[in-house]
This record gives structure tokens, C-alpha cells and sequence, in this order.
């Protein structure tokens, strides 16, 4: 069975011959450069620098030899530009903080503040005010809030939509050129098209933007969910309207090539609970991801990948309603994020995608042995019956043992019996 045959059986909720596997094919289940550096060492693969090829998180590019060592089933496609609004391209070295040195893109421009931070710079300006921090010793940046004073009488959700426009010529090209290209690994495909993140909060200070204007501190954000309802839902229509329009143009260029669709990396859990009530979700986010869906699934034949961290459970069928197939990463340890509850309750609506081993505690800080029973255990809970893609509770963080990496590693093939 071919890997993408695995992957589309397992999102029909029917058995594959094994587990199918991702790392990689998105923002939210690859492994930070310290991890891909290391397993590239481990497994004696030629010596060269991992690609950063997420800047913000710090994700390294997993590559062919790697991809094949580990066994990933799911090949992604991204956008033409970063987070920080520069595209990859001829790449150069650079250190990080603990010395590895990786390749990054030529416009990944940094400087280093009195207190040691590194700073970088949206599409690599280094004449405007920086855009992320990373702080000294750190691992990946975190965003630095550029909001302008907020004036309520004079809101323009025109502003909030300054980066949501018609696609380029040129990113339609990117996408259609990756499209073949990922098709022709083998693997299933995952589209990262962008457009679509509503409330995203990675999105919203816009890190990749010079001069941000609108409402882009992540507080004041979250506040405008509940006492300016009116702006957010102006700016959700046009960005939907906008998203649309696009996937039109995409359809045709990747149409028999891409499998699965990244809609949505908006975060609605925390540990313990949600960031808003059901009733918040299903008027001021549902009618969207809804509109959303049905063009998808009407027009195409991709599965739709909504990315949540924390307890979600609440939402889970509002989640369905709205049309999701697939729900990442699968926070388990987060409050009423039982594995089995959750498989028996939601397995023949959804795919897990994710949750096959805790990225909090066991992960970065259990024995190996500890890692191997873990991801056992998840696979024969989620893995029953399909509807489950294996992946970590979101991206494999710097600090993370190798040899914990490599027996989780090691499980899946037990697992699936290699």
C-alpha cells in the first residue's frame, strides 16, 4: 500500500495496513532544527545544515533521507512567503544559539538588543521596527505586539484585512509547481494555502507585515471577540469572501494532486478549558468555517484540517457542524481530552490527527520507556479502525531528548510491526 493509499483510507475511517505518519507537511506537526539536526546525526544521513524553513517556530525541513528513514506518509506544500513575510530562498548559513549552525533564508535578517535577544525583521527590513524576538539562549521567536493606539470611533476592519488579498500569479505558480512535486513522492498531500486562519493568533499581530494597523495586540484581540463582535464579523466575511475567491484559482492548478486542505490554526482551548463559550463559537466563528467547508467539500475532493490546541472537547461538535474532517493536534492532556472518550465519542466523525504522544511532559521529560508505552497505547486507542494520522501534540520542541525522539520512533514500528 503506498502511502497515500494508507493516509486516504485512514481519513475514510477505514483500517490501513498500518499507521500512517506526519511529520513535517505543516506549521503545527514538524520538529524544531535542534530536533531534525539531531536524528539526521543519529541515523548517519550526509552531514549538511537542516533548512529552517519556518523561521518562526524554528522547524526544521525534514528532507527525502529523512523522510524515508522515519517512514512519513504526508508531504506538505506551503505558500511562497514566511510568517515574517520574506520567502525562502537562496539560502545561507547562520548559528544559532547553541552553536548548530543551519541554513536559512538570504532575506532572515536579525540583530542582537542590549539584553542579547535577536531580533528579526518582517520581509527582512531591517529599517523598520522588528517584528519578533527570540530571547537569549531561546529556541524560536516570539512576536513582538507593534499595535498603534486604538481609536473605537474610527475602526476600519479594512485594516485587519491588509494582508487577506487576491493570490498572486507568482504564489499560483509556487503552489502548482510544489503541487507536482509532492504528488510525485508517493505521499499524501497537504495544502497549506493560507487565507483561511480566522482569529489566528500567529496571524494577527502580523509579524510579516511593516507598519500593522488595526487591532493586532493579542488582547486586545481576544476582547474584541466579546465587545466588538460587529468589527471581528466584517473582517471574517470579507477575509471568507477573499479565501474563496482564491481557492477558485488554486482548484484547478492542484486539482488530482492535493488531498487535504490546512484551513484553521485559531486556537479555542487552554489547559483547562476554552477560550470562549459554544455559543461565542457557533455565532461568531461557525457561519464561516461552515461557508468554508462546504465550498471545499463541494468543489473538491480535499479533506479539511482544523488546528486546535488545549480542552476542546465542548467544541468538538460544533467543530463537526461546521464541516471539519480532521482535528489537530489532539491535546490529551489537557482537561476532558480522554483518548478513549474521545475516539468513542467522536472517532467516526473526525480524524485525529495527532495526539500520539504528549509534547508537555512525557516527550521532552519521560524515560524512553515511558515514550514507548505512551505511543503504543495511542496508537491501539486512535488507530482502531482508522481515523487517526500518527503525529506528536504538536511540534517536537528543541529541548526534546534524542533518545526519546527515537523511541517514539521506534514504537511506531513496533507498532506497525517493521
Amino acid at each position: 500500500m503506498t502511502s497515500r493509499n494508507r493516509v486516504k483510507k485512514a481519513l475514510n475511517h477505514q483500517q490501513p495496513d498500518q499507521i500512517p505518519i506526519d511529520f513535517g507537511s505543516t506549521g503545527v506537526t514538524g520538529m524544531h532544527v535542534y530536533a531534525v539536526a539531531a536524528l539526521r546525526d543519529y541515523y548517519g544521513l550526509e552531514k549538511r545544515p537542516v533548512k529552517v524553513h519556518e523561521p518562526y517556530q524554528m522547524l526544521g525541513l525534514l528532507e527525502p533521507d529523512l523522510q524515508e528513514t522515519i517512514g512519513v506518509d504526508v508531504e506538505g506544500i506551503f505558500g511562497n512567503s514566511t510568517l515574517f513575510g520574506f520567502s525562502n530562498e537562496n539560502w545561507k548559513p547562520w548559528r544559532m544559539p547553541n552553536g548548530l549552525e543551519v541554513l536559512v533564508s538570504e532575506h532572515f535578517n536579525t540583530t542582537l538588543d542590549k539584553n542579547g535577544d535577536i531580533l528579526i525583521y518582517p520581509k527582512g527590513d531591517l529599517t523598520v521596527p522588528p517584528s519578533g524576538r527570540m530571547p537569549k539562549n531561546g529556541y524560536f521567536f516570539d512576536t513582538i505586539i507593534r499595535q498603534e493606539p486604538i481609536d473605537d470611533a474610527n475602526l476600519n476592519p479594512a485594516d485587519n484585512l491588509e494582508e487577506f488579498e487576491p493570490i498572486s500569479d507568482e504564489d499560483l505558480a509556487c503552489f502548482s509547481q510544489a503541487a507536482r512535486q509532492a504528488a510525485a513522492t508517493g505521499r499524501l498531500v497537504m495544502g497549506s494555502f493560507g487565507g483561511t486562519g480566522l482569529g489566528d493568533i500567529a496571524l494577527v499581530p502580523a509579524p510579516f507585515l511593516k507598519h500593522p494597523k488595526g487591532i493586532r495586540d493579542i488582547e486586545e484581540w481576544y476582547i474584541s471577540t466579546v465587545v466588538r463582535q460587529d468589527y471581528i464579523h466584517q473582517i471574517f466575511e470579507k477575509q471568507t469572501e477573499i479565501a474563496l475567491q482564491n481557492f477558485e484559482k488554486i482548484k484547478p492548478l492542484v486539482a488530482g494532486l492535493v488531498d487535504v486542505v490546512f484551513i484553521c490554526g485559531t486556537d479555542f482551548g487552554t489547559q483547562t478549558s476554552t477560550f470562549c463559550s459554544e455559543t461565542t463559537f457557533r455565532n461568531l466563528y461557525l457561519p464561516y468555517y461552515k461557508k468554508i467547508n462546504d465550498w471545499v467539500h463541494q468543489n473538491t475532493d480535499w479533506k479539511t484540517f482544523k488546528h486546535s490546541c488545549g480542552s476542546v472537547r465542548t467544541l468538538l461538535p460544533a467543530m463537526i457542524e461546521s464541516g471539519f474532517d480532521i482535528i489537530n493536534p489532539v491535546q490529551c492532556s489537557a482537561a476532558n481530552m480522554d483518548p478513549v472518550e474521545l475516539k468513542q465519542e467522536f472517532g467516526k466523525q473526525l480524524v485525529f490527527w495527532g495526539g500520539g504522544i504528549d509534547t508537555q511532559k512525557t516527550l521532552p521529560f519521560g524515560k524512553p520507556e515511558e515514550v514507548r508505552r505512551e505511543v503504543l497505547s495511542r496508537c491501539e486507542i486512535f488507530g482502531r479502525d482508522g481515523g487517526f494520522v500518527f503525529n506528536t501534540v504538536h511540534n517536537v520542541q528543541a529541548n526534546t531528548p534524542l533518545e526519546n525522539i527515537v523511541a517514539m520512533i521506534e514504537a511506531l514500528r513496533e507498532f506497525n510491526g517493521k
